[in-house]
This record gives structure tokens, sequence and C-alpha cells, in this order.
């Protein structure tokens, strides 16, 4: 459509016309006033070009050229503000007051006074004038004077009648103006104007004024006059309406376009004012008529459109000129105002501009201008806007086949100034029609428009967006309704995008810009700069100002408005024609101020609702949850009204957020990125942290996250890697949205940094990565998290995620370190070596560590749902941390670990509702493999529970148990860690909680020493002892102020410490903190045992509820005692432990505990000690010693040395079985008082007795000894004495006589709490109430006789040999055997009764078996004595002492024991024997000790020889005092000693001492002497028949021994032995030949063959020749040959048989002495000269020197005594003599010379023979 500058009013033709708005002025023809109004319409065209040409350029540029000074700018005029050059405006030059000043200051007596003297004085003047030229005039002025004069004079209302009269006044006046004359008409319009002022103008002489000023007018006259008579004719009354109220309004605007630019802009500016003064009347008609209501009528359509016949006079004139001025600007003829001939659009669109944003209500009270908005106004601006929309810049006039319009400035620009309004003042008239305007006002910022056009639309723009209701009701209109258009959505997209384009089109904003414009343009500052785009030269420095940069493009950023007013630039040029330059950066700043403005008016206004509807909510709810009275029904209403309007309007803040968010994200991001300036900066970061905020609160998550993203992403370097943003923002980028059908997508920050960089800092990555960098616009931004979290933390919920996310590397890359509390300190630089900062930040760091402080503090405020949504963040946080920190040992990131700890530390008040999701987390950070990251769970969570346990809470720990044990909870937690650093922790923590709260721990007891308790032995020392400090604390401080519930507790953990395996001293000190436990219990055991009961009564009683069984150890057991069973049952783990040192101080604190606190026990636990403690131990022990290791053990660690009695695990299990044993049998011993009447003592004394009886046999010295030992104590219990035989003094036992401590009445609980002796105790006992229980004396001796049969079992396998030997077979050891027998002695006292010769048999053959064992070379010299001393070892000794006791105790006993004399013998006899055959030891080969090596492992035997020989003497002893008894003589005792002792005898020199076969013989003598009288006497029993030959034997055996005497033998030594062998011949001749009648035959043949033998055969083959004559044992042989002599021929033969024996022995010498006589002869002729052997020498000698005793000793003999065949006997041997005498040796030749010569005797002369009698 052409748009021409001016154009003509088209002119109807006649007929066709429609009615004038109003009837033409009286007196002229309807014709007239049409013609005179535009004349022809050829005429006005060709008036025109006639002025144009006059004109020339300057006339072209009238709307809108740029010289300022013109005065053109009609809308500077319009505004009333005048420009120079102009006209001065109406009032300058005539007063124009309102009615009300005229009504006061015109109508007092002395202005109307000078009123009528300016009237006529005008008059007179007029007249004057006229007086020549025109005479009519003259005439008329005179007779006004008169007229006036008349009026003055009759009417009081002078004003009054003058306005009646007015017509008739007025009228000279007019006539002037007729008259053309300048000076005439000026004089009479200043009258004129003078009587309007004065309002005595009716309507009538207003009508003829305008028509006298329209011909003026008309004929060019005046202009600028008229032009103010008008104005001062409209605004000082109203009397002007309808059509004189057009022709004056015509005027104006006629007059505006005269050629005179002076009185074109008063023209202008008086069509405004009168304009403004058409619609003021409304205003003040509608206020007249505001309390008549009226139905308005249904406003018809367009049918007529001059049915305005409701509107009242000056609201019609006001709807005609309004309705007039669309047409105008529509180029359409006006229907009102009749007469106009030209009119331009500019002008128009002002004028309706002006009215609509003036008079808002009177179209909006009124339908009929409401419908002239829709139907006219709307679709007019439609209709113009058409060009700028069609245009698009660049293309092609080719292309399109019709040509396209350009956009024109100036109607553009005032078309949005209208559009403005319309959509400010009349949204809500024109919903739709707003839709279409802001449709295209966001058309108008496409890329493809000229920037100016953009500019304006920018600025439009921005003025809505100043005003957040008008936004919200977009919002309702359009977006939330389902069809239409999403048009605030669109807007914010739109500015979007702009501000997109603006980077990334280059700016063609100059490219239309001639050179001589430049630096004309509204911001002249920037101009001047151009070429040097950002720095503006000044002085001698350059500042950089502030801009955008982004990816090459700059922009700068103007400061274009005040925050929150929308002062436009571009939109007031009314005076421009051309469109102006628009500076760089000016569309920029205003689009990115209409962001802000936006954002913070949306925000305050949804704020500020959201904060009425909470407050309305809060007393709402304390409205509710009152009792509803009927009165209050009402505000219950109202209330839930409320809550449906809270309902709706938080659906429209919602669908505002929703729609703008994503264009103001996309905006902000890019310009965040863009941004070089701080202020900037700040102010968008602002933008998002409110929107942030606002969507948090309105709980939109994605958009909230979206925003808190975007400042996450700003705080960190470009590109950073950081998971959570990045998902996010694909989430988001993915929603690319549309803009007018385009798709914007969210623009990726650029990498070009123009900041400045401040710190550069380790990304935290898995991998090792470069360092990344940090500006100052991140740390900008990090502020603003910070801000935004510590603000708005409520509203975060799951970005907290985000935030902390952020800040955690933000605070990684500049280096800072969590310290004490949480809070982050900035890291030493070791710890990043990469680590850079500038001093700026440096100094910022504490400020940053303090504000995340603070933030965390702030937690306090938040809501419990908030704070979890803070504590769930920090734990994923942290998780990934973890993650991340898995597999490698660098440093981790603490920041989660250190800010949950803060947020506990500052939620302690609500801690219960954290506690769990916190401490949970806490545990696993605890578990990381990464040692710093554990430290610091560690540290956090303890440091957590110390604030926890200290914090004051409401209600007090003390009285919240549940919240106590909820802290103390994951101290316990952490005892499922292995990882030592993390248990020490836990225990410093616990140590601390003791030092700190010990006293208030109550119900958390059990926790805190489980903790304790949980430490295993592979933990490493210094946790052990660390644990172990814990208790020790415990145990010495705090056990009184726990529950006794605990004690067991406490006993269970001591218990545990004992048995780690790393610290020795550890576990030595805990079994001291258990003995100093149970002695506390000891001590305060009637307040332990009360409290116990009381607990136990609950629970049994809550057991029973339940229907179940009380389950506790030892359970039947009172409370009390059951805890001493723990402590026992502890203490007997203790006693097993594999270290050494432990066993042994473990049970000496058992068995000293039981022994000192055992009287504290009920009765019937001691049956629990016995068996479940003592008996179990001993099974323990046992067991552990039988399957110990016999390695031998180095060292016992470090460097001690062991010594080599413990140097295998074996050794020192040995010492651990002794000390228990002892310990056992110790109490069985002190309290058998007390457990024989328990019932089962019998058992129980068995099982002790297998006990002793195992250890006894088992294969270790020591233990086998001490169980001996541990027998011979219980063997010490005195059995309990029945009441009549009680004695006075206490029994008599080898125990000191106790002290009794105090008395031991019982208490009322039963039991005294005192120490005492075992026996102390008893005889309180006895003394007190109690009877002392008498036990069966029968059951007494079972107890006894099973303690003989475990003794007969120990002996007989410890002595039994074993079957085969080797280096490793067991040999039991002197003491223990000595030991063995020891026993027997005490035991026989307690069995002697029952003591049978079974008995006896047993025991001897224990004895004897125990007398065999041989010992070991080591042992030796310890034990024996040297060979050469005759001394027993004290084995021996017990033997001996045993049977001696028997011996003894046979001796007083009855008959019937004395039965077992001859077993004894037999017992000794055995012994006797070992002197010359020693006993063997099973196939053991032993040694003689003389020959064993010390240090080998060789059996000695004993040196038996003093033992047999002691045994001997006691033979001889008992057989001196027994002889005679009855059972020695029938069991042949005699018989057997004979028969023992002949073994030394016949040995005699082959033995191995020489003093046995000694003390052999003098027994012998001894025992003879004795027992050869007994023997006759019995001889004719014949009991004693069989020992005869055994004597005979022993006597040949002695007395001609086989053995040789040794060489060393002196002489004196065998002449000592030689009268040895004398006494026995010569007992024989004293004891038993004189006896013969009583002694078997043979026995005597026997001796005397024995005495024959020893007269001649008794020498000795290896003497020198010079000891010949002693070594011969002449004495001996003598001695023989003289009984053997007087017994065979004394006289007195008393039998037969004797003399029968001594003829015997005598036929049997000499038959002997002529054999040998024979041999040497024999052999003396064989052998030559060489000499014969000395022994044969010696033997023939000895036989010569025989034959003379022989012949001696038969000379003396009676005659009748000696037999005629001995002599013949005699004499036979002379030939044999004879033979002899050619022998060679001298010895021999004087030997038979001595044996010749008694034959003298015989030579008698044969006489005849006689004959000799036998007998």
């Amino acid at each position: 459509m052409f748009e021409p500058k001016h154009f003509v009013i088209p002119q109807f033709p006649a007929g066709r016309r429609p009615r004038p708005a109003a009837l033409p002025a009286p007196g002229l023809t309807r014709r007239a006033a049409g013609a005179r109004h535009c004349g022809s319409g050829e005429a006005v065209a060709r008036r025109r070009r006639r002025r144009r040409r006059k004109e020339g350029k300057r006339e072209e540029g009238r709307e809108g050229a740029t010289a300022a000074g013109s005065g053109v700018g009609r809308g500077r005029v319009g505004r009333g503000r005048g420009t120079a050059g102009a006209a001065p405006s109406p009032s300058a030059g005539v007063a124009a007051p309102g009615p009300g000043a005229a009504m006061s200051g015109t109508s007092s007596p002395e202005a109307v006074k000078k009123l009528l003297e300016n009237m006529q004085g005008d008059l007179r003047g007029l007249s004057l004038e006229c007086r020549k030229k025109f005479p009519p005039v003259k005439e008329a002025a005179e007779s006004g004077i008169i007229k006036v004069k008349t009026i003055a004079a009759r009417n009081t209302d002078i004003l009054a009648a003058l306005k009646e009269n007015s017509s008739e006044v007025v009228q000279p006046f007019l006539m002037g103006c007729g008259t053309k004359e300048p000076k005439i008409t000026q004089l009479c319009l200043a009258a004129i104007q003078r009587l309007m002022s004065h309002e005595v103008v009716s309507e009538a002489a207003a009508g003829n004024i305008i028509n006298m000023l329209w011909q003026l007018m008309e004929n060019s006259l005046e202009e600028l006059k008229l032009l103010q008579t008008v104005l001062v004719l409209l605004t000082t009354n109203t009397v002007v309406h309808d059509e004189a109220l057009s022709k004056a309004i015509v005027l104006c605007f006629r007059l505006h376009f005269t050629k005179d630019n002076i009185t074109n802009n008063t023209a202008a500016a008086t069509v405004r004012q009168v304009v403004t003064v058409v619609f003021e009347r409304v205003v003040a008609e509608d206020e007249r008529y505001k309390d008549t209501i009226e139905q308005p009528a249904a406003v018809q359509g367009n049918s007529n459109r001059r049915s305005v016949s409701t509107l009242k006079p000056c609201a019609k004139d006001a709807y005609m000129l309004f309705q007039d001025l669309c047409q105008l600007v529509n180029a359409d003829a006006p229907y009102w105002l009749v007469g106009m001939t030209e009119m331009t659009r500019t002008f128009g669109l002002e004028l309706l501009e002006s009215v609509l944003n003036d008079f808002p209500q009177v179209f909006l009270q009124h339908q009929e201008f409401s419908f002239l908005l829709k139907e006219r106004v709307c679709p007019l601006v439609i209709k113009l806007f058409s060009p700028n929309i069609k245009f698009r810049q660049g293309s092609s006039t080719s292309s399109s086949p019709a040509p396209v319009e350009k956009p024109y400035f100036p109607i553009c620009m005032r078309l949005l100034r209208v559009v403005s309004v319309l959509i400010k003042q009349f949204y809500s008239l024109l919903v739709t029609e707003c839709e279409i305007f802001l449709s295209l006002l966001v058309k108008f910022l496409d890329a493809d428009k000229p920037q100016w056009l953009r500019a304006v639309a920018v600025e439009s723009i921005h003025r809505l967006c100043v005003q957040p209701q008008l936004l919200r009701s977009f919002c309702q209109s359009y977006d939330m309704k389902q069809h239409s258009t999403k048009v605030f959505r669109d807007i914010v997209n739109a500015l979007g995008s702009f501000i997109q384009s603006l980077f990334l089109v280059p700016s063609t904003g100059n490219a239309s810009v001639t050179p001589n414009q430049t630096g004309s343009n509204a911001s002249g500052s920037t101009g001047s700069a151009q070429t040097n785009p950002g720095v503006l030269g000044m002085g001698g420095g350059a500042t950089v100002l502030p801009a955008f940069e982004y990816r090459g493009t700059w922009i700068p950023i103007l400061n274009v408005t005040v925050q929150g007013s929308a002062k436009a630039t571009y939109l007031e040029m009314l005076d421009k024609v051309e469109p102006p330059t628009i500076p760089e950066g000016y569309a920029m700043s205003v689009a990115f101020h209409c962001l802000l403005d936006l954002v913070r008016g949306i925000t305050t206004m949804i704020e500020g609702e959201l904060g009425e509807a909470e407050t309305v909510n809060q007393t709402t709810t304390e409205t509710t949850s009152l009792p509803a009275q009927a009165s209050e029904r009402q505000d219950l209403q109202s209330v839930s009204d409320q809550s449906d309007k809270e309902l709706v309007n938080r659906a429209v803040w919602e669908e505002m957020v929703n729609a703008c968010w994503c264009g103001l994200l996309a905006a902000l991001s890019l310009l965040l990125d863009a941004s070089t300036d701080e202020a900037a900066t700040e102010n968008i970061l602002k933008a998002e942290l409110t929107m942030a905020a606002l969507c948090g609160r309105l709980g939109l998550v994605t958009s909230r996250d979206a925003f808190i993203t975007a400042i996450c992403k700003g705080s960190l370097p470009p590109h950073y890697a950081l998971t959570v943003l990045n998902s996010t923002t694909a989430a988001l980028s993915s929603k690319s949205y549309s803009i007018q059908g385009q798709n914007v997508q969210m623009i990726s920050p650029s990498s070009e940094s123009h900041q400045q960089v401040v710190a550069v800092g380790q990304p935290l990555a898995l991998q090792p990565q470069g360092t990344v960098m940090l500006t100052s616009k991140n740390i900008q931004c990090m502020r603003t998290l910070l801000n935004l979290a510590h603000c708005h933390g409520a509203v975060l919920g799951t970005s907290w995620q985000l935030v902390l996310a952020t800040l955690q590397h933000l605070v990684w890359i500049l280096g800072l370190k969590p310290g004490v509390g949480g809070a982050l300190k900035p890291g030493r630089a070791v710890e990043g070596p990469s680590t850079v900062l500038t001093t700026a930040v440096m100094t910022d760091l504490p400020v940053i560590s303090n504000i995340l402080s603070r933030l965390f503090e702030s937690s306090q405020y938040l809501d419990d749902v908030s704070l979890h949504h803070l504590i769930n963040a920090l734990c994923s946080l942290s998780l990934e941390a973890m993650d991340m920190a898995y597999g490698n040992n660098k440093e981790p990131s603490l920041f989660a670990v250190a800010k949950l700890l803060e947020t506990g530390l500052v939620n302690m008040h609500r801690i219960e509702i954290l506690w769990r999701p916190l401490t949970g987390h806490l545990l696993e950070v605890c578990q990381h493999p990464n040692s710093r990251m554990r430290e610091w769970g560690a540290e956090a969570l303890t440091s957590l529970i110390k604030a926890g346990l200290t914090f004051s809470h409401d209600p007090p720990l003390s009285q919240n148990q549940r919240l106590q044990l909820l802290l103390l909870n994951p101290l316990k937690e952490l005892s499922n860690i292995s990882h030592p650093d993390i248990r020490i922790k836990q225990l410093e923590c616990v140590l601390q909680i003791l030092q700190s709260q010990g006293d208030s721990l109550g119900p958390g007891w059990p926790l805190v020493l489980g903790v304790m308790g949980a430490i295993r032995s592979d933990q490493g020392e210094s946790l052990i002892r660390t644990a172990f400090q814990c208790l020790q604390l415990v145990v010495t401080d705090f056990l009184p102020t726990m529950p006794c519930t605990c004690l067991q507790i406490v006993v269970e953990v001591a218990g545990s410490f004992g048995l780690h395996n790393q610290e020795l001293n550890i576990s030595l000190t805990s079994i001291g903190l258990l003995w100093n436990i149970s002695d506390y219990f000891f001590q305060r055991g009637e307040i332990i045992e009360k409290e116990l009961n009381k607990e136990e009564a609950v629970l049994q009683k809550q057991a029973e509820e339940k229907g179940v069984v009380l389950n506790r150890p030892f359970h039947p057991a009172p409370p009390f005692d059951c805890l001493w069973l723990c402590l026992y049952a502890k203490l007997g783990e203790l006693c097993v432990d594999p270290r050494p040192a432990v066993r042994k101080s473990a049970g000496q604190t058992l068995f000293s505990t039981i022994g000192a606190h055992g009287t504290l026990l009920q009765h019937s636990t001691w049956h629990t000690v016995i068996w479940k403690v003592l008996f179990h131990l001993l099974d323990r022990v046992r067991e552990s010693s039988t399957t110990a290791d016999k390695e031998k053990i180095e060292s016992g660690g470090g460097n001690i040395l062991i010594h080599h009695s413990r140097d295998t695990a074996e050794k020192q299990w040995a010492e651990t079985w002794v000390l228990t044993l002892a310990g056992v049998a110790r109490i069985f011993n002190t309290r058998r008082y007390l457990l024989q009447p328990l019932g089962d003592f019998s058992q129980a004394w068995d099982v002790l007795l297998d006990h002793i009886q195992s250890a006894a046999l088992s294969k270790n010295n020591e233990v086998s000894l001490a169980a001996l030992k541990s027998f011979q104590e219980i063997l010490q219990i005195v059995s309990p004495v029945r009441d009549s035989e009680k004695p006075d003094t206490p029994p008599a036992i080898n125990v000191s006589v106790p002290v009794v401590v105090g008395t031991t009445t019982a208490t009322s609980l039963g039991r005294s709490f005192m120490r005492t002796d075992s026996i102390g105790e008893r005889m309180g006992r006895y003394n007190g109430s109690e009877l002392p229980v008498v036990t069966d004396e029968i059951e007494d001796l079972n107890l006894w006789w099973a303690a003989w049969n475990s003794w007969y079992r120990i002996g007989s396998e410890s002595t039994k040999p074993p079957i085969n030997f080797d280096k490793l077979t067991f040999i039991p050891s002197q003491p223990f055997l000595t030991a063995l027998i020891q026993i027997f002695p005490a035991l026989y006292q307690h069995i002697k009764t029952g003591f049978s010769m079974d008995d006896l048999q047993k025991l001897g053959v224990i004895l004897h078996g125990a007398v065999s064992v041989p010992i070991s070379s080591d042992a030796s010299p310890f034990i024996l004595p040297s060979y050469t001393e005759a001394v027993l070892t004290s084995l021996q000794e017990a033997v001996l002492t045993a049977l001696d006791v028997l011996q003894k105790a046979i001796c007083v006993g009855s008959e019937n024991m004395q039965i077992m004399y001859p077993a004894i013998f037999d017992q000794l006899l055995a012994f006797v024997e070992f002197s010359c055959k020693p006993p063997q030891y099973g196939q053991l080969e032993t040694k003689h000790i003389a020959n064993a090596k010390y240090n080998q492992a060789e059996w000695v035997a004993l040196n038996y020889v003093p033992f047999a020989e002691r045994s001997l003497e006691v033979v001889v002893d008992l057989y001196q005092k027994t002889a005679c008894h009855k059972a020695v003589v029938n069991e042949k005792v005699l018989q057997n000693i004979i028969k023992t002792l002949r073994i030394p005898l016949s040995l005699k020199y082959s033995c191995p001492s020489e003093s046995t076969w000694k003390l052999a013989v003098s027994s012998l003598l001894k025992v003879l002497s004795i027992g050869l009288p007994v023997a006759r006497q019995h001889a004719s029993s014949g009991k004693f028949d069989s020992m005869w030959p055994e004597l005979a034997n022993t006597f040949e055996d002695f007395l001609f021994t086989k053995s040789t005497p040794p060489d060393n033998l002196s002489i004196q030594e065998f002449q000592k032995n030689e009268s040895i062998d004398v006494e026995v011949v010569q007992l024989i001749s004293t004891e038993i030949l004189p006896y013969a009648n009583f002694i078997p035959k043979e026995f005597v043949g026997q001796i005397m063959t024995m005495l024959n033998k020893g007269s001649i055969h008794s020498q000795s083959s290896s003497f020198t020749e010079a000891e010949i004559d002693i070594r011969m044992r002449e004495e001996f042989s003598k001695v023989c040959f003289e009984t053997l002599l007087q017994f065979s021929f004394s006289n007195k033969v008393t039998t037969p048989q004797e003399g029968y024996i001594s003829r015997m022995a005598l036929s049997v010498l000499l038959k002997r002495s002529q054999d040998v006589l024979h041999r040497y002869i024999e052999d003396e002729r064989l052998s030559g000269k060489c000499p014969l052997p000395r022994q044969q020498v010696t033997e023939i000698i000895f036989v010569l020197k025989a034959v003379s005793t022989l012949i001696d000793s038969l000379k003396k003999t009676q005659p009748e005594n000696v037999d005629a065949n001995t002599w013949a006997q005699v004499i036979a041997l002379y030939p044999t003599l004879v033979e002899c005498i050619t022998c060679s040796s001298s010895e021999v030749c004087s030997a038979l010379k001595e044996a010749l010569v008694p034959f003298k005797d015989f030579m008698h002369p044969p006489a005849s023979k006689v004959q000799n009698g036998e007998s």
C-alpha cells in the first residue's frame, strides 16, 4: 500500500456524503459549509503542489527532518514542551484559566467592574479605528457601548446578564474581524478573548465566534491569534459542542498545515491541547453523573456508525473526535471533522497514542469507546504494521512480483508506541488483538528486520517486561489456554534468540549510516570510539569498556536504563524521519535489561504472592486448629476460597516459570559466557540465582536444576568434565525449543576466555590430567553458587547434588583441604604441587572457606526434608569420591565427608532425623581402601558421636536412652571394619568419651564395652594397646557407675584382652584387671547382688509374658553367682591360652580368686564351679598338654633365652598342667566340707583322681611329679569328725593353724561376705549355729580305696617297662618314683583296715618296679652318689620306709595281718638280690655308672649295693624279731634267706661290691644263729627239710668260691678274708655238727666232704713264691682238717651214721692225695730237664704237707676210733712217696722229707693179722 507523507482527505460527491456529525453554524448553508471546509479536491491538490515547489527540499522533510531546531518535532510540542522557534504556547499569550479560576478570579466586584471598563474601552477603540473606513462597524461598536452600560445598570448579576446578551455584545467585535484589517482584527480578537476568559459567552455567541474565526483562517489572517482564541474558547468553558467544536478543531488542524513553521507548530500544540480538553470534559462529565447509574444500551454493530445517542454530550463529542482520528489515520474521510483538507499519519498516531495513554478510563468505562478500540484502532494498527512484517532485509526485489514497501521509521515507531499503550492499558479488553500485537513484536526481533526496527521492538518489549502483572496476564490469557499461542514463552524465547542472533550475525546496524550522520546518533559517546571497539582513549591509560564477547563478536554494554524502568531512546525520537543509527551494543544492552527486569519482576511478584499465600496459610492453620464456632464458619469459607485462589495462583506461577525458563536460561547462559564485565556477570548470576530459587520454591525441579547447572558450569573451567552437570545439560539441550518456528539450541560455552585467570589447579578426576584454570568469573559464579545454597538451601532439594558437586570440584582446584570440624582451609603447597593461586584469590580463600562453612552452618535453619536432601547429596558426592579413590592412593576429595561432619555438628538439636543416613554413609567411608578417605570418615564419625554425647539435648540424654544408644551405635558398627587406623580412631573416641562422659553412659555401656571387646588379636599392637587403655580406665574408674548388668560384659572384655596374643604384657595386665574386678565384686557384693536380682526379676517377668525360657549362661545359679561363674569361666579360658606366661598368671589368679572369694557363692553353685569350671579346665589342659608340640623353641621372641626346661611347647604346657592340677587339688582339700555335701562328691573325686592319674602317667617328668604332689595334698584331707568324737583342738593336719577372721554367723543374705581360710572357716561354721555335715564313713572309705586304686594304677603303669626301646622312650624319673612311693604311707593310714594280701602283692610289684627303673645319664650326677659311697637314693629310702610302715603296722596288727610277714621277707630278699644281680628294666641296656658318659642319652643302672645291703640288714633285723612266728616258719622264710644269701656268697670276689659278700656272711651267721635252733625245733615237722641242702650248697659255694681274688688284694686283706672263712667253719663246728642227729644225714655228709675239700684243695694258683705260705689258706685248711678230724675221730661217736661219715671222709682224703702224687710223678718224668709249672709244684707240696698232718692227727686219735682200712690207705701211700724222691725241686724235696719222717712209726715187724670189726 502506498504510504504518502501527507494525504488529502477524500471528498464525497454531492448526495453520497454521509450526514455530518454536527449541524453547520447558523447563517451558513450546508453546501457553503462543505465548500469552505474543503474546497474542491483539485484545488487542494493544486495548492499543495504549489507550496511544495516553493518550499523545496525543506518542505519534504516536514514530517521528520533531522534539523533539530526546525520545530517540526510535533511530539514535543504536543507534550507542551515547545521547541526553539515555536510560538509560545497559548497559555503564554493569554491566560486560559480553567472554569474554577474564572468563577473565583473573574466574578469579584472589582473584576466585573474592570471587565466592564475594558469592554467599553475595547468598543471605543474599535469605533475609533473604524470611524473612517467601516462606519457600520463604528455604529455597532457604539451601540455596543450603550448595550453594555444598560446591562450593567439593570442587572445585579452582571456576568449572567452579559452572557445572556453575549451574541449582541460580541457582534461589534465579529464585525470588526470581518474587516480583515490586521489592527482591527487583533483588537477584536483580544476583546473576544477577554470575554471568553470571563465566561460571558453563550453557546450561540460561541458559534458565531467560531464561524468568524473560520473566515479569518481561510483568509490566512492572524493565524497565531486565531489558535490562541480557539484554545481560550475551548478551555475556559464547555459551551462549544458538536459541530461548533468540530469546526474549531478542524480550524486548528488546517492551521497546522500552513506554510509558516511557527504557525504549524503552534497549531499542532493547540490540536493536542484541544483533543485533551475534549476528553477531559468526558472525565468531568462522568464524574458529575457517576452516582446516577444507567443501564448502558447494548452497542450496536457496524450497522450505524453514529448510533451514539446513548452517550452524554461531552462523551459524544469525544467519541466523534476519536472515530474521525481513526478515519484520518486510515486515510479515510472524517465523519465529524468536516472541512479537513489534509492530514499526516504520524500526527494522527501521536494523537491516538496520547488519548489512549491519558484517558484509558474513558475507553474502559464506555462500551461505545471500547467498541471503537476493537473495531477501529486495532485493525488500523495491524494494517499499518504490514510493511514491517513483510519486509526482509537483503531480499532482492526482483524475486517477488509486487515491490515490497520498506518500513517507515516514524510510523513504525509511533505504531509501536500505540501498541505499547494498547497492551498496557486495554489488555483486558483486547485479549485477542494483543495476542496479535505481541506476536508481531516478537517477529520484529527477527534477524532479517532492519536494525532500527529490532531496536525499537526491543524497547517496546522492555516496556512490557517491567510490568510483571501484565506478563502474568499474558501467561494466564495465552500460555495457559489450550489452543492459544504461547505468547509469554515466545517473548522470552524471542529475546533469547535475538541475543543469540546478535552474537552470531555480524552487526549491520552501521552499514546504512552515512558519514555525515555519524556522531549525531542518540548515544554519541560511543560513536567517536567506533574505530577501536572496547577501548576509550583516556589521557594516558585505557579503560576496558564493559562488553560481551563471544566467538570473536565483541558487543559493548551500554548503560541504557535504570533498573526496573523502561526508558526508551528510539521510541521517543518523534522528530526523526530517517531511521536513526543504532549504536553498537544498544539492542543487546536493552535486550539484556529486558531479561534482567523480566526475571526481577516475575520473581518479585511471585515471591510476594507466595509470601502472602504462606502467611494466609499460617493464619489458616491456626484458625482451623481451633474448634470451629458458628462465628468462624464464615472465616472457614473464606479460607477455602483462599486455597482455591492459591491453587489458581500456583498454576499461573508455574506456567509463567515453565514458559520462560528455557529461553531465559539459554540467553543468560550465553550472556554469562560472553560477559567480560563484573557488574554484568553479577546481574546475570543474580538473575539465574533468583530464577533457580523461584523454581525451587514452586517445586519445578527441571527448571531449578537447569539454572543451578548453569551457575555450576559457570563456576568451573570450560569443558570441565563433571558428570553431574553434563548429564543435566544433555537432558536440557535435547529439549531444544522452537521460537517462531526456528529451532534454537542451547549454546555451549565458548572456550575462549577473556577473563583474568586467578587460579591454576588440578582437576578432580580419576585419571591424572593437566592443570585447569579458574578465572575471576569462575570465582564470581562460585560465590553466587554459595549464595544460592546459603539463602535458598530449603528449596534446592535434589539439586544440592549439583551445587555440592561443583563446590567440591572448585574447592579441590583451589586446594582447600578439610580441617578440624570439617571446615575447609587452604591446603599446604606440598599437597597440590600444580596449584597456583594469585594473591587476589589467596585473600579470597579464607572468605570462600568461611562462606562454605556458613553455608553448612545455615543448614540448621532448613526444614527436615531439605536437610535430608542435603545429606543425601553429600552422601552421593562422597560415594563418587569413594569410587574415584578406589584402586589408587591418590589424595581423595574429602569435601563431602568434611561437610557431612559440619552439617551433623550444626544440626545436633535434631540429630535423630539425620543420624542414620549420616552415620550409615560415614561407616561406608570408613571401610574405604584409601587411607586418607578412611581417616576422614572415621574423624567425622567420631567427632559427631562425641559432639552428640556432649550436646545438651532436650530431654537430656540421661532421660533419652534411645537417643543415647542411637548415638553410640555407629561406634559399635565401626568394629566390623578391619582397617587398624579406623579402629584406632574408634578407640581414641571411646577413650575420650570415657574421659568426658564416662559417668553418664548408663545404658550405653554395653555398646562402649562391645567396642573394646571387638578388638581381635590380628589387629595390631597399638590398636590392642589403645583398647586396653580404655578397659583399664573402665575398671579403675567406672565400675561403680555402670549398671551391674554390664559387669558381666566387663569380665568378658577383660577376658578377651587376656586372649589377645599380640602383646604379652596386655594379656597379663588384663588378668590383673580380672583380679581387681573380682575384688570389686567382693567389696560391693551386697549392692551388686540386690541390683542383679532386681534386674533378674524384671527379665523373668518379661520372659514369662513372652512365654519363653529365660536364657543366660549358668542359668539356674542366682545372677550374682553367674557373674562369678563368668569370671571363673573367663579365667578358665585364659588358663588354656597358647602363651605359657598367660596360662600361669591366669591359673594363679583363678585359684586365688576361688580361694579368696569362693565363700560368697551359694552352696549349690559350687557344683557348677567344680564341673563346669575346674574339671572343664582340667580336661582342656590335659588335652592341650598331650597334643603339644615337642619341637624345640629357639627363643622366646626378641633376645629372650628360654631355659631348657621350657624350650618346647610341651614343656610349657606341662607347667600349666601342674599349676591347674595343683590348684584343683588344693580346692578339693580346702573346700571339701563344702563339696562333700553336694551329692556327687564321689564322682568328682573319681574325676579328680582320674586327672591326677593321667597327669602322673603323662610322659613328662614335671607333670607326673606334680600330679603326685597333688595326690599327696588330697591325702592330707581329714575326714569330717563325728560330733561325738569332736576333738577340742582343730584336727592336726600339716597345715599351719589358721586364724579365724571375725565370726561367721550367716547374714541376712544367707551367706557371709568375708574371707576365711578353709579350716578357720570350718571352725567358724562348727562353732556357729550349723552342725557339721557328718559324712558316712563307708563313703569315706570308698573315697580312700578309690585313691588306692588310682595309686596302684599309676604305680603299675609307670613302673611297667616298655616293650621296645628307642631314643624317645619315656622312663619315669627318680623324683617321680620317690614321690609315688612316698604317697603310700599316707594312703595306707586311710586303708590299713582293709589292706589285704592281694594289696600287698600289688604293692610289692610296684615297689620292685620302681626300684628297677634306671636313670638317664644326664640326671645321674644329681641323683646318684659317687659309686664309692654307700648311700641310698631317696627312692630306695622311700621303698624301705613303705615296707617299714607296713611291717610296723603288721606288728601291732591283728593275727590275720601277720600272714603278711613272709611276703615282706620275699620283697626284701628280692631287693637283696639286686646287690649281685641288678634288676632288668625290660629290654633296656643299662650301663654301669662308672662307664656312663655324662650328657649322652644313655641309661645308667643305679648302684643297688647300698640298697640291697640295707634291705639285708632289714631282713636280718626283721628275722630276729619274727623267726619263731608261725607264718615265718611255715613259709620257709629261713630257706629263702639262705637261698638269697647264697648268690652274693657264691660270687664272693665277683660281687659288684666287696662289702656285699662280707655283709652276706655276717648276716648269714646272724640268721643261722637265730634260725638253726628254730629249725632243729621243727625238725620233726619237716618244714625245714628243704633248707638243709640249700644251706650246704651255700657253704660250699662260699668256702670254695669260683671267683679269684683281685690281683691287687693285699696280704692283710687276704688274711682278713681267710679269717671270715674260718668263722664259717667254726659255725659249722659249733652250731651244726654237734647236732648232727637232728640234721639230715646227707647234709652232714656234704659238710664232711666240704671240710675234706677245705683241708686239701684250697690253694690259690696265683701267688708269688714269697707269699705262698700265707696264700695257701693254711689256717683254713688246718681248721677244716681239725674240724673234720675232730668229728671223724672223736671218741663220742654218737651214732653209727656219724662214724660212717668220718670214715668216708678220710678215705676220700687219702685217695685224693694218692692221685695227686701219682700225677706229679708222671709229669715230672715226662718233663725231663724242664721245671714243672709253679701251680703243680705248689699242689704237690700242699699234698705232702697234708699227709704229714694226717698222720700226726691219726696218731693223736684214740686207736679204736681209727678204722683199719684207714691205716691201710695211709701205709699204701708210702711207695708213692718214695717214688717222688727223684724230683728236682728242692721245695718238694723238703716237703717230702717231712712227709716221710712219720712213717718211721709204722716200721714194725710184721705181726699176725688183727681183725677190726665194722659197725
